[in-house]
């Protein structure tokens, strides 16, 4: 089982430090997410029960690949992924270029968490249409893949061209997203699949049955896949070793959020000091009797 560190809504100055006690902690993979800027969304969130964001305008969002270029440079083992990246809101070289650029200065250690969004507001900002946005993204993925092996590609009617630099290895990708497209979408283009709900063990149970149901009918019943799931359980080296035997490979962690009354009087709410304290303790309790 491998520890995701769930890094959304963390203030910008913390990430250094964040990265460098994650990296020490033995977390795998330090996540952040992408949003481009805060409105009064007419757009509704589908991951709360009133339809709006569980943010406000205050709420630190910055950008997903200068942010993991700069963790890059303080770590050396520590992998990193955003959860998740909207490609289709952007074009496809911008995006090709950004992620190829962020694998080769860490040195392999990105994974591209990626999906199709659910803010309007964010399409229109960047002059991307909405409505196509799941095939623009089935159509994005192969030729990301070309252009970060430095080939060379047509695209569009241009003429044959490639980027530099690319990275050594192949770049993974992880879909993110619960919806039945999504998870097609993982299944058939995807190195692994990233959840966005918490999932209780019956509601993970249906999703992994719909997920390993569209790998066997891609033929890829028996390849490797990563499923990185964020579970509803309370931190317990046992209860992740049951869900590792139904296929789970990751589990997402932001320990701070089941900080005790204790640490929080300690250490300040919101603080970096708290964040380093509930991990290194989460790193104790559960990932060192894995």
């Amino acid at each position: 089982m491998k520890f995701w560190l769930g890094a959304s809504f963390v203030d910008t100055g913390q990430f250094l430090e964040l990265a460098r006690a994650a990296e020490r902690c033995g977390f795998d993979t330090l996540t952040l997410s992408d949003h481009l800027f805060y409105a009064d969304f007419a757009s509704p969130y589908p991951y709360s029960k009133s339809g709006r964001p569980r943010w406000d305008a205050s709420t630190h969002w910055p950008d997903v690949w200068v942010t993991i270029g700069a963790m890059a440079a303080v770590t050396s083992t520590l992998r990193f992924s955003p959860n998740v990246y909207i490609a289709p809101a952007r074009d496809l070289f911008t995006v090709a270029k950004q992620v190829s650029t962020a694998a080769v200065l860490s040195g392999e250690r990105v994974t591209f968490g990626v999906g199709v969004g659910w803010c309007k507001e964010e399409f229109e900002g960047t002059g991307q249409d909405f409505h196509t946005r799941g095939r623009r993204l089935n159509d994005m993925l192969p030729v990301l893949r070309a252009l970060w092996t430095g080939e060379t590609v047509t695209v569009d009617g241009l003429p044959p061209l490639s980027i530099s630099p690319t990275p050594a290895a192949p770049i993974p990708v992880y879909v993110g997203g619960d919806s039945e497209a999504a998870l097609r979408r993982a299944a058939k283009l995807g190195d692994g699949w990233i959840g966005n709900r918490i999932y209780t063990e019956e509601q993970f149970d249906t999703v992994l049955d719909t997920l390993r149901g569209h790998l066997a009918e891609h033929g890829r019943a028996d390849e490797p896949f990563e499923i990185i799931a964020p579970l509803a359980v309370l931190p317990d080296a046992g209860t992740y070793r049951r869900f590792a035997a139904k296929g789970v490979t990751g589990t997402m962690a932001a320990p701070w959020w089941l900080a005790t009354p204790e640490e929080k009087a300690r250490y300040g709410e919101g603080t970096l000091d708290l964040k380093i304290a509930t991990m290194e303790r989460f790193a104790e309790e559960v990932i060192a009797k894995m």
